[in-house]
């Protein structure tokens, strides 16, 4: 296996390994939710941005917490930040939620050639 893919399985791992835990999962489908339509097509890219704020409600988790979760998922390349004044937005780029799906279009059979 050259160096190439096991770089890709290595960031893919990466990315599996942020969204094994429920709240950051929780915090990542909140996100990703925009970017549901048919064919992975997103929403405006502004409606997709959500306030870190406003991530963290109905969580029962700590701002503290929900900064730290958002802090994995963005080390782990799923989604982005941006300061705006005193406010962060999050958001998921749409190339991201294709890579995920790519791991799961493989045909049977075919998963060594990632």
């Amino acid at each position: 296996m050259s160096n190439h893919r096991t770089i890709e399985i290595d960031e893919a791992a990466a990315r599996f390994q942020a969204l094994a835990n429920p709240a950051r999962l929780q915090l990542f489908l909140q996100l990703a939710a925009c970017c549901q339509a048919p064919g992975g097509a997103c929403c405006n890219p502004e409606d997709a941005r959500r306030c870190v704020g406003d991530l963290g409600a109905g969580l029962d988790l700590a701002p503290s917490t929900v900064s730290h979760h958002l802090k994995e998922l963005r080390r782990a390349g799923l989604i982005r930040c941006e300061r705006r004044g005193r406010f962060i937005d999050c958001w998921v780029d749409p190339e991201t939620l294709r890579d995920l799906r790519q791991w799961f279009d493989v045909p049977a059979g075919n998963a060594e050639e990632r």
